[in-house]
């Protein structure tokens, strides 16, 4: 009967880390955008969501030379990579805004959505990269 339950509990155990890292792996991937592509926007800040995992922005606007008009989700980092790559902030960009956004777009193209490669406040021209190794290249401030 101790072997038995011994036996259980390893299996039990290897079960659990087996689901944590396949849903570690699932969390990290980047698989549904792509980043083959990039699009920029035009738009006004519907809402910026600055939580943990992943900050969000939505946006109202067109891409160009395109007629579609809609809210568009933008995915990011955490706020903590965010501010390492410079300038982010819970305040950086507030609901009316105007901006310019460069990203990359989901795979599913009947979805309005992308990952965030850069931001430029349209009245300020201030410039925000969601790319943490932007923060390593030369002449990012």
């Amino acid at each position: 009967m101790k072997q038995f339950l011994r036996s259980a509990l390893v299996l039990t155990a290897l079960g659990g880390v087996a689901a944590g890292i396949s849903s570690v792996a699932a969390h990290h991937s980047t698989t549904m955008f792509d980043h083959s592509k990039t699009l920029t926007i035009n738009g006004t800040v519907v809402e910026l969501r600055w939580v943990n995992p992943h900050v969000s922005l939505s946006v109202n606007g067109t891409i160009k030379d395109s007629e579609e008009a809609g809210v568009w989700v933008m995915e990011m980092t955490s706020p903590g990579n965010l501010v390492r790559a410079g300038g982010w902030t819970r305040s950086a960009v507030k609901a009316g805004d105007k901006v310019q956004v460069d990203f990359s777009p989901l795979r599913d193209t009947s979805l309005k959505g992308g990952a965030l490669k850069n931001l430029t406040i349209v009245d300020t021209g201030q410039v925000l990269t969601a790319n943490i190794r932007a923060q390593e290249m030369p002449g990012l401030e």
